[in-house]
């Protein structure tokens, strides 16, 4: 099951860089580590409280102590175009467990929305943030938007990256990272125009076919 610190335990054991998860906030303020906004049955995330979770949810905090010492990206699930205050307290409150827990070296926060990223940044500066954006966006004009709010990453569909974005992305200190690429050839393709990461939902395929053990 995604998600869960099964899935974060078994990626380390197959030799992960590190991890992808999505958070959401629940109705008591805890950060829930989960993909969709809803769970069959029980209903959507930001009503329930923690104690309404299933016991295979982990929280944020649950999440990071699974996956220690891997380098994890935090995505934060808002709606880039119907920001609420329950946004801007998700932002708030992921910005302060990272700091608080010392190990923003291995951390970095993404977000579809630019408003969720650069609330991150605002309150925790020493947190790396990056923006995703989906195939529709164009990518350079996304990195120069990321790199004037302070980002230091982009995280674009993996089809939109070519070697011009990877190399303007360079001039900037930027970092790109695709998403979600599980095909082995666009693996090597993407490590040749020398990308910071791939995001994976195939560990085994993407070692093998970068020819690490």
């Amino acid at each position: 099951r995604e998600n869960t610190v099964a899935a974060f335990v078994a990626a380390r054991a197959l030799g992960a860089d590190g991890i992808e998860l999505d958070v959401h906030l629940t109705a008591d303020g805890v950060l829930a580590v989960h993909h969709d906004p809803t769970l069959p049955e029980r209903g959507r995330i930001s009503e329930l409280t923690s104690d309404e979770l299933p016991d295979w949810l982990p929280s944020l905090a649950q999440a990071l102590d699974a996956s220690r010492p891997l380098w994890v990206n935090i995505e934060l699930k808002s709606e880039p175009e119907n920001w609420t205050a329950s946004d801007d307290l998700l932002a708030a409150k992921v910005a302060e467990l990272a700091v608080s827990r010392e190990e923003s070296d291995r951390l970095v926060v993404s977000s579809f929305s630019l408003q969720a990223i650069d609330a991150v940044r605002a309150a925790a500066p020493q947190v790396a943030t990056a923006l995703l954006i989906g195939p529709a966006e164009f990518a350079l004009d996304a990195l120069a938007t990321a790199h004037d709010h302070g980002h230091l990453g982009l995280h674009p569909f993996y089809l939109a990256v070519d070697e011009p974005l990877v190399s303007a992305a360079k001039a900037l200190l930027m970092a790109i990272r695709p998403w979600t690429v599980d095909d082995p050839r666009f693996i090597v393709a993407l490590a040749g125009m020398g990308v910071d990461a791939v995001i994976t939902n195939d560990v085994a395929a993407a070692l093998k076919a970068l020819g690490r053990p």
